[in-house]
């Protein structure tokens, strides 16, 4: 399965390889064993199995009960399960069930609303304890923290720095939008700084960045224009909520072959250049240096498969 490789990821306990980062994340609820039947069997890098807004008050123990049995289940899928926000009945539920049950390959906490680097810690410890109940199964077990808020964006530097077990930030515009005051479903240029500004911060610490989901279900002409503008922003991989912008995501989030191209003359046209012991060397008519390095190592992370 193809999917993005982030490249100078800092490691989490027990070293820890890289982690390996989706293009494309189908979201579905974690109540609801057809969809995520379905959505097991789709191309989605990963799926992302939601116990918070997609699960009803009432059903939150039956959708726990559900999500645990599909991480025990025979197939090949990277799973996340978002839970519920810090706070509630259910948080620490969720983070026990899940993590209990997370099959050998991990699975991915996705922790909606946060708010400050607390909130990050709460769940790190809650991660830890259950882990050191196993310590000879200990799957990797990672977390995603969902920026949806004003206080989110304010102390974001210090929220994806908390914890080693962080791998991604993601955006969720419906939850943001309303605390800002802006339509989510708007001008998609109005989130451009939004966007630069967590890419930015998680880039600072070694995070991937991932995009929340296009709010319609059509992977038509808008959704791609807008993912396209968020890969050139510097995402790595998106969020979907319907099966049918599956497709459509992982293509806009995989490199193009002349990319790829490019990347892999960069990095043999240097490799060459410190083996001869040359001081500069030129590419096309472009002088090569470590911030073009660091890009073309950066694109043939992302075209990477396993």
């Amino acid at each position: 399965m193809d999917e993005v490789a982030l490249s100078g990821h800092q490691h989490g306990p027990r070293g820890r390889r890289s982690d390996v980062i989706p293009r494309s994340c189908l979201v579905v609820p974690g109540s609801d064993s057809r969809k995520m039947a379905k959505a097991l069997s789709t191309a989605a890098d990963e799926v992302v199995l939601d116990l918070e807004d997609a699960v009803a008050p009432a059903a939150k123990d039956e959708g726990r009960a559900s999500v645990v049995d599909a991480l025990g289940s025979r197939h090949h899928k990277r799973l996340a399960v978002r839970i519920n926000q810090i706070g509630t009945p259910w948080c620490h539920r969720d983070v026990l069930g899940v993590v209990s049950a997370a099959p050998s390959r991990g699975v991915t906490l996705v922790v909606p609303k946060v708010q400050s680097v607390a909130d990050v810690g709460f769940v790190d410890r809650l991660v830890r304890g259950v882990l050191a109940q196993h310590p000879a199964r200990a799957p990797e077990v990672r977390l995603d923290v969902l920026v949806e808020s004003a206080a989110a964006l304010r102390d974001l530097h210090a929220i994806v720095a908390a914890s080693e077990l962080v791998r991604a930030v993601v955006v969720g515009y419906a939850d943001l939008g309303a605390d800002l005051g802006r339509d989510a479903a708007g001008d998609p240029a109005l989130w451009d700084a939004v966007r630069h500004q967590v890419v930015a911060a998680a880039r600072a610490a070694g995070r991937a960045v991932i995009d929340g989901p296009w709010l319609g279900t059509a992977a038509d002409a808008a959704f791609t224009r807008d993912r396209e503008r968020a890969r050139a922003l510097g995402f790595d991989g998106t969020w979907v909520i319907h099966p049918d912008q599956v497709s459509e995501a992982t293509r806009v989030f995989t490199p193009l072959a002349e990319e790829v191209a490019w990347a892999q003359r960069v990095v043999t046209t240097l490799e060459a250049s410190v083996a001869g012991g040359a001081g500069a060397v030129a590419l096309d008519g472009q002088m090569l240096d470590e911030a073009v390095a660091v890009r073309a190592r950066s694109v043939l992370a992302r075209a990477e498969s396993r």
